[in-house]
């Protein structure tokens, strides 16, 4: 199966490398900023039919998987790769098949969010998750030579495109990859084309064609030139997009190609998910030095560099409070990696930590609500619904030089089942010492990363 694979990828690719090229010359830098509509991924179950509940489970299944994974990348595990594959750099044809199963259900347990961009010429519009803690952008491309899960949007085809082509081994671009996707690119023989390969911590992979094309994110604005991956084997839990758009700190990501033209800087605000029906179902997603200015309420905290994961943005946290008032624990119990993360849904921290705010969130809700059993990674429940609970302690999170998360009731607890609900908040193994912002506390907060001045900002009020 695999030779009869890279037979086809081969001829695919002398097909696919014949295409028009094109290359953006303009380096210009502007202080335009490009602002998209930013929507909850599970509104995407509503565009197609559905015959798979959503489970939270497996939502927070996924999340756990790619908790351990950073841990994993933290670690500096030689020959590690994104999934907790061994990865090497053998000189095949084509990329090799991965032994990782095909999952069912890929709309079910999404937790992120997503926005419309355009690609190719004339310019074709696919639905892309927003990820900050990935660098290669990619998505589903005709003849899907392996696999391609169900989306919403048709399938690329770059054959409709006049400025589609393919990436060759020997561009830098393809040097790149194995820093940006922690697995070293392979390469045909018959074309020289580059083979990428983007693996995950819960499993999932993407397998095709590093290549160019134009990139539009508004009909108004003029196309940008556009490296990313073209999948040909798409397999894992990415809902019903068309793929990922990365946001890190890379090269290769989609924010850092755009840089020189609007600025090293993007702001985001992410609609509420679960706990607030009646509440706004769009938010934005802004590219560009101008977003900074968006809200003259932002409050900035330094943004670290690791250098074992230098593409990802790291914040010094320092205190947490519950009802004002501070955990007791040792301020050194806050020292540990910290990642802000739109692809992590629920926040994690420190053992110590944790154990201390769930103790004291507990001693307040438990005057009013009883406690019910947790599930999965939350363990921290009461019965009630969430419209009903009027006493929830506010939690607030406090970053180095003062910026801080004060989190509402949307930010803090979610349904799981009716009449069960959960602190939405898990704690890290002692084993895995690390601490991540996921993107459910960040829900209705703006975001600024201003990425040139090495600082993140944050501003409540919602999305407007």
């Amino acid at each position: 199966m695999r030779i009869f694979w890279f037979l086809v990828f081969s001829a695919h690719l002398a097909i696919a490398s014949s295409l028009v090229e094109f290359e953006d010359n303009d380096s210009r830098h502007t202080q335009t900023t490009m602002q998209l509509n930013l929507y909850h991924a599970r509104g995407l179950e509503s565009s197609l039919t559905s015959t798979s509940p959503f489970l939270f489970s497996d939502m927070f299944t996924k999340d756990e998987e790619r908790v351990k994974s950073l841990h994993s990348r933290l670690a500096n595990k030689e020959g590690v790769s994104n999934s907790g594959t061994t990865t090497s750099s053998d000189k095949v044809g084509g990329p090799k098949l991965v032994s990782t199963p095909l999952k069912s259900g890929l709309s079910i347990g999404s937790g992120n969010y997503y926005v419309k961009i355009g690609l190719g010429t004339p310019a074709k519009y696919f639905t892309m998750i927003v990820d900050t803690g990935s660098s290669l952008s990619w998505l589903q491309c005709q003849p899907c030579i392996m696999y391609c899960h169900v989306q919403v949007d048709p399938l690329f085809s770059p054959s409709t495109s006049k400025t589609y082509k393919t990436l060759p081994c020997s561009s830098p671009q393809c040097s790149s990859l194995k820093s940006s996707t922690l697995n070293a690119p392979s390469c045909s023989n018959a074309t020289g084309a580059c083979v990428y390969k983007a693996s995950y911590g819960d499993t999932s992979f993407s397998i095709g064609y590093l290549s160019q094309d134009v990139l539009t994110l508004t009909p108004s604005e003029a196309p940008s030139s556009f490296v990313y991956g073209c999948g040909q084997d798409n397999q894992g839990l990415f809902g019903r997009a068309a793929g990922i758009l990365g946001l890190a700190n890379d090269k290769l990501s989609m924010f850092s190609q755009l840089s020189n033209k609007y600025g090293y800087a993007f702001s985001y605000c992410l609609p509420t998910s679960f706990s607030a029906p009646n509440s706004s179902r769009e938010g934005f997603l802004s590219i560009g030095s101008s977003s900074l200015t968006q809200s003259s309420s932002y409050k900035f905290t330094p943004l670290l560099k690791n250098p074992k994961l230098p593409s990802l943005y790291f914040l010094d946290l320092t205190t947490i409070t519950v009802a004002g008032k501070p955990l007791g624990v040792a301020s050194s119990s806050y020292n540990v990696p910290t990642i802000i993360d739109s692809g992590t849904v629920i926040t994690r921290l420190p053992l110590a930590v944790y154990t201390a705010l769930k103790k004291a969130f507990v001693t307040i809700m438990s005057k009013k609500y009883s406690q019910a059993e947790g599930l999965s990674i939350l363990d921290t429940c009461f019965k009630g619904s969430v419209k009903d609970m009027s006493t929830v302690p506010e939690i607030q999170m406090i970053f180095r030089g003062g910026a801080g998360l004060p989190l509402k009731v949307h930010n803090t607890l979610i349904e799981i089942e009716k009449g069960v609900t959960c602190l939405a908040i898990a704690g890290s193994p002692a084993a895995n010492n690390i601490a991540i912002i996921g993107n459910y506390q960040q829900q209705t907060f703006k975001v600024a990363y201003d990425v040139a001045n090495s600082k993140v900002g944050f501003a409540a009020g919602g999305c407007q």
